[in-house]
Parts: C-alpha cells; sequence; structure tokens
C-alpha cells in the first residue's frame, strides 16, 4: 500500500495507538470515523479490528464496550487466517493495560491526514463536475468535504448528560410584531426555527413578510432580506412605509420625515436580490458567509419567497425539489443560528376562501413538515375592500395551532394588526365549513 495513501509513514506504534482511541474515546471516533477509511491502515490485524468496531457501531447504533468486542474478536474472525485471528486478540488484550501515550498528536495527526484525503477526493469529482458546469454540486462537494470530521460536539450521551436534559434552553425569540401570535409560540420566533406563511397571491405575503423584518430591524436586530421577485429598492420603500407608518404613496413627498425616522432604527439591513429561480440554498449560504467576514452577523433571514428558490439537485419533479429546498433552508437556520422566515403560496382551493388549510399549500405539503410555525392569511375580495382578513395557525411547534385571528391590514403603509380572535365554536363552524368546501369541489371532479 502506497504511503501517500496510509498512515505507514507514521509507523505501527502510531497506527496502534489509532486504533485504541478509536475504541476507548467515542467522541473522538464519532468525529474521526466521518473521514476514515480502513485502508488508510497498513497492518491487516488493525483494518480487521476497526471493521469490527465499525460494523457494531452501523448494526446498533451506538459506540461498542469492550465485553461486547471481546465476544466479537473471539467468535467472529473464524474466516480469517489463525494467525490475523492471534494478533487481534492480542492487540485488544495488549490495548486494555495502558492508555495510549501521546494521543492528542496521534488525533491531530491522524484527522489531518484523513480530512486532506477526503478533500482530494472531492476535488477529484468536483473537477468531473466542472465538465458539465455544476456548480452549485461543485459547492455542495467541496463543502461537505470540509466540513467532514470538523471540530464540533460530540453528541448528546444519553446517560453522561442526563442533567443537560433539564436545563432551560433559551430560544432567543424576536417578537413577530403581533403581540397575540408572541403570547401563543413562546415569546416569538426562536433561532434555528423555520417560519413560513402561506396565502394566495396578492393575499399579502410579502407584506406580512416585510412587516417581520421591520419588527426585527426596529427591535434592533440584523435583517437580511432576500428578494426573488421585487427590485431591492421597492423592498425598501416597503420597509420605509411600514417603519415610518407614512403611506407608500407619499414617502417621496415626505422624504425628509422618513429619513429621521429611519435614523433612529438600531438594527441593520441587508436586501439583496436574486432573479427568479437562479439562486440556491447553496447561493444564500456564500451570501451570509460574506456578510459575516464583513463584520455583519445576521439574527433574522427572510426569503421572499422559498418557492422561487431554483433547487440544487433537480429531483424531477416540482414537489421533491421544494420540499429539498425547505429542507435545505431549515438546515441553513441551524447552522446559523437564525430565526428563519419565507412565504408559500396557496393552489386555487384558497384564492377566496375565508380560511386557508394546510390542505390549500400549493404543490408540496410536506414542505410544511420542517417548519416550527406556520400561519396562513386569507382575505377574500370583501375583506380586501374593508382592510380585514383572516389568519390561521397552521402549525406551532411552541404552542397551541388550529386558532383563528381575524385582522387589520392595509397595504397602502404595510400595516398589519392582529386582532383578539373568534370564539372556539366560531372558529370551529369556519374551519369545518372550509373543509367541507374543499371536499365538495373535489367530489365534483
Amino acid at each position: 500500500m502506497s504511503e501517500m495513501v496510509s498512515f505507514g509513514r507514521f509507523g505501527k506504534s502510531f497506527q496502534e495507538g489509532l486504533c485504541q482511541l478509536i475504541l476507548e474515546d467515542r467522541i473522538f471516533a464519532d468525529r474521526f470515523l466521518e473521514v476514515f477509511s480502513e485502508k488508510y491502515l497498513e497492518l491487516k490485524y488493525l483494518r480487521i479490528f476497526t471493521s469490527k468496531v465499525i460494523d457494531y457501531r452501523e448494526e446498533y447504533g451506538a459506540h461498542p464496550g469492550r465485553i461486547a468486542m471481546h465476544t466479537i474478536f473471539s467468535t467472529e474472525l473464524r474466516d480469517h487466517p489463525l494467525l490475523v485471528q492471534e494478533q487481534v486478540l492480542s492487540f485488544f488484550e495488549n490495548s486494555s493495560k495502558s492508555p495510549v501515550e501521546d494521543a492528542d498528536y496521534i488525533k491531530d495527526k491522524a484527522l489531518d491526514f484523513c480530512r486532506k484525503q477526503k478533500l482530494k477526493e472531492a476535488m477529484m469529482v468536483s473537477m468531473q463536475l466542472l465538465d458539465r458546469s455544476s456548480y452549485d454540486k461543485i459547492s455542495k462537494v467541496i463543502n461537505t468535504a470540509l466540513l467532514a470530521g470538523a471540530e464540533g460536539d460530540g453528541g448528546h450521551d444519553f446517560h453522561k448528560d442526563f442533567e443537560v436534559r433539564y436545563e432551560d434552553r433559551p430560544r432567543n425569540p424576536i417578537t413577530t410584531g403581533w403581540p397575540l401570535l408572541d403570547d401563543i409560540c413562546g415569546g416569538g420566533h426562536g433561532q434555528k426555527e423555520l417560519g413560513v406563511i402561506i396565502a394566495p397571491t396578492g393575499a399579502g405575503k410579502s407584506m406580512a413578510l416585510v412587516h417581520v423584518g421591520a419588527t426585527a430591524v426596529n427591535e434592533g436586530h440584523n435583517v437580511v432580506y432576500i428578494t426573488l421577485e421585487l427590485a431591492p429598492e421597492v423592498v425598501g420603500l416597503r420597509f420605509d412605509s411600514c417603519i415610518s407608518g407614512i403611506q407608500l404613496g407619499s414617502l417621496k413627498h415626505r422624504k425628509k420625515e422618513v429619513e429621521g425616522v429611519i435614523g433612529k432604527v438600531p438594527g441593520q439591513l441587508k436586501i439583496k436580490e436574486y432573479p427568479t429561480k437562479t439562486a440556491t440554498t447553496n447561493t444564500l449560504r456564500n451570501y451570509i458567509e460574506k456578510l459575516r467576514r464583513r463584520g455583519f452577523e445576521p439574527d433574522v433571514l427572510v426569503i421572499d419567497y422559498a418557492d422561487l428558490l431554483k433547487p440544487i439537485d433537480t429531483k424531477g419533479e416540482k414537489r421533491h425539489d421544494l420540499e429539498s429546498i425547505y429542507e435545505e433552508l431549515r438546515g441553513i437556520a441551524q447552522e446559523y443560528k437564525l430565526r428563519v422566515w419565507t412565504a408559500s403560496q396557496t393552489n386555487r382551493s384558497g384564492l377566496n376562501a375565508e380560511i386557508i388549510t394546510m390542505e390549500a399549500i400549493s404543490e408540496a405539503f410536506n414542505k410544511c413538515f420542517v417548519a416550527d410555525f406556520i400561519f396562513t392569511i386569507s382575505r377574500t375580495v370583501e375583506d380586501r375592500n374593508k382592510n380585514e382578513g383572516r389568519i390561521f395557525i397552521a402549525k406551532n411547534r411552541n404552542g397551541p395551532d388550529g386558532i383563528v385571528f381575524p385582522i387589520f391590514m392595509d397595504t397602502s403603509n404595510v400595516k398589519i394588526k392582529v386582532l383578539p380572535r373568534r370564539t372556539a365554536e366560531e372558529t370551529a363552524i369556519t374551519i369545518q365549513s372550509q373543509k367541507e368546501s374543499i371536499l365538495k369541489k373535489y367530489m365534483k371532479k
């Protein structure tokens, strides 16, 4: 085996110490096995030793102890030559007699070696993808290789971390700007959470997204607003109107007044435009990283709206592509500890519905599964004339759902108020009426 692709240059003692650490140090093994390959070991008995440890982890979903491994080495090596069996057992028994010397050195060198091999493999794959101009796939392959084996926590140990489960873990929620919603979702939208606003075209999805973004900026938080439909200047004017309370049509005539109000806003806002279906979630990741390198740490990410993002890997069916996009957005929320908001379009059944439930979501119902908080906006023609409407709490991981709130919405100045909810009886009647309407529609087909 060539030294270029093995631990040969480190010597026998190094490799034996490494294999002992794989068995004895669960936290190290969790990280190291992401990049390790048995082919890197020169000695056959060490390759067999590690393969049995890995097989146990894969079969039982847990790290093995010495009792289990002694049984395995005593009973499951009969297909190997007698000499190899003796070498494995001898190494196993000797490894229990003393700790590994220079353990930190061995860990660092082994990890560095394996991570470099992983990156080399990713670069080879990337060269093939380059011929097909698959830039997003290249980014995904390289990023996966860079993250493999990266430093991180060792996971939650069910026994050792018992007390940790009972510690308070703050979500650090940011208010939605609607106190009635904050009351039912634990004070607002928390870190690592994905919120989705569902509404038909023209019902006010973008206005609601601007509202939650403007509220966060007003509270002193940093907001990134991704627009996939409107020009950033148009979105900026909506923020001006929402924050100042001045109607959109009067902003230019009251420019100085608006400027005075905006100048006192404590938070920062970045509005970034991408043409429809050109940006992927990797594009958003890269933009966030660029902002962070410039000293801008976002607290809230708003995407207007996720259905207009381009999938990294096309699945062939739109519903599968959308599911992947929402899963990746949830991943961004978790990775950067962000509060992520986006919106989704309803299908035709939601166009003039009094209450929009999740049955009316367009294309991919499964994209709702990864969201933490979902509410729908419904506004009939009559509602729009009266600046009225309703929101329905369709999903809420941090509190009750199935609740209907009436709202006041004036799109001329991006003013949205959530009003005290209906009685439980009125809510049940309205939802039942909506479900019956949907059922009748599909029975006619």
